[in-house]
């Protein structure tokens, strides 16, 4: 009997490496539901090749697009979940990968109803990992990190002892501007940052890989999943991206995990319990010159002058809340400099206007209990930093 696979995101890299990867086995599995926000044209061609039984769409204009389009069709396109509706039933596996925070709602939802969450998608855990746990230990569904430095993180700490953990090491490739003279990084445009030297990801993770907000964003996550303390973690520069994460142990030994730049691995491992062979879904490579054991490895510390947003990382744990405003107001950030509202190297002078805010500890001592409680921290934090930089500069 085939399983029920979802996937949160599916027109992003993430669902489209999933994607592959079901398709590749498609004897074993049925896509179930597909969540996206906008792409039309993708849409209607996942629609036509795969026949998800249901398709989540985000934005309006285009939901009503895609209904009329497949208005005879089996498919239920609709804009939100609401899993007390019949016609929703179980899902064996669902990949959450819808960025931002608007992806916590929907991994919160299909978590009730799935076996296992493989979950690609930080900001739902900086901003509300606690109800995802809550919701995940009810309805006994496994839930398994597949960005590649946690997923690495969670096999070095198989069968260990989380107090026999000195430090873990996250691994950042340093982004297309690491040895760009730091005096030009003012003016890289934003299509030169979302030109990732290793990775083929969205224009907003890459552009956090850029300034290292990524990495940052990693720290918080890693903290709760593994509930280890944030003392304990540092980023260090590791320029090939081969080794994601690695793990110092009290006795002097230092474990890592060592593969390519292929989100596909840590995929389809956590998609077959680890038992496949990758070469069904990653052609090797063909020149064994090239092969990543014949690489130079170099790790680097990382210079705070040309990643300033590293200083955050004693911040983030100075109140509960606090990651959820660094999140929401990187998020505003990013967006205003892909539209060419802000210089590339303003990222972190912004964030510090919000955190020295007056309400700031107000909104950062909070513990939400609740996803609206959550939001409306995130939308505090919104409407500060438009304030401070957007409505300023339209005075």
């Amino acid at each position: 009997m085939k399983k029920n696979v979802s996937i949160l995101g599916s027109t992003g890299s993430i669902g489209l490496s999933s994607l592959k990867i079901f398709n590749k086995k498609n004897k074993l599995f049925k896509i179930y539901i597909l969540a996206a926000n906008k792409n039309y044209k993708l849409i209607c061609k996942q629609i036509n090749q795969f026949k998800p039984e249901i398709f989540l769409i985000n934005d309006s204009k285009v939901l009503e697009k895609v209904r009329k389009k497949f208005k005879n069709k089996k498919v239920k396109i609709i804009n939100d979940i609401n899993i007390k509706n019949k016609y929703f039933k179980k899902s064996d596996i669902t990949i959450a990968a819808i960025p931002g925070v608007a992806g916590l709602k929907p991994t919160i939802e299909l978590t009730k109803i799935s076996k296992k969450i493989l979950i690609a998608n930080k900001e739902s855990i900086i901003c509300g990992w606690n109800l995802i746990k809550k919701v995940a230990s009810k309805h006994k569904t496994k839930i398994i990190p597949v960005d590649s430095e946690h997923f690495s993180i969670m096999k070095l700490l198989e069968n260990q002892r989380i107090d026999n953990v000195k430090k873990i090491y996250l691994t950042a490739s340093g982004g297309p501007f690491l040895n760009l003279n730091i005096s030009k990084l003012k003016n890289v445009k934003p299509q030169e940052a979302i030109k990732h030297p290793k990775w083929k990801m969205g224009k907003k993770i890459s552009i956090d890989s850029a300034t290292l907000m990524n990495k940052i964003l990693e720290v918080i996550e890693a903290h709760k999943l593994f509930n280890i303390d944030i003392k304990k973690f540092e980023i260090v520069i590791h320029p090939e991206s081969l080794i994601h994460a690695i793990v110092e142990f009290k006795n002097g030994l230092y474990k890592f995990i060592y593969h390519e730049t292929s989100m596909l691995i840590p995929l389809a491992n956590a998609i077959f319990d680890n038992a496949i062979d990758i070469d069904d879904f990653l052609k090797p490579k063909l020149n064994s010159q090239k092969s990543i054991f014949f690489q130079r490895l170099n790790f680097l510390k990382v210079d705070k002058k040309r990643f300033p947003i590293i200083n955050l990382k004693s911040r983030l744990s100075e109140h509960y809340s606090s990651p959820i405003i660094i999140n929401a107001v990187n998020e505003i950030l990013v967006d205003l400099y892909i539209k060419k509202r802000i210089p590339f190297t303003s990222f972190y002078k912004h964030i510090l206007m919000v955190l020295s805010d007056r309400n700031y500890n107000k909104y950062a001592v909070k513990e939400p209990k609740s996803i609206s409680q959550i939001l409306q921290i995130d939308q505090w934090s919104r409407r500060v930093i438009y304030k401070k930089v957007v409505a300023k500069k339209d005075a």
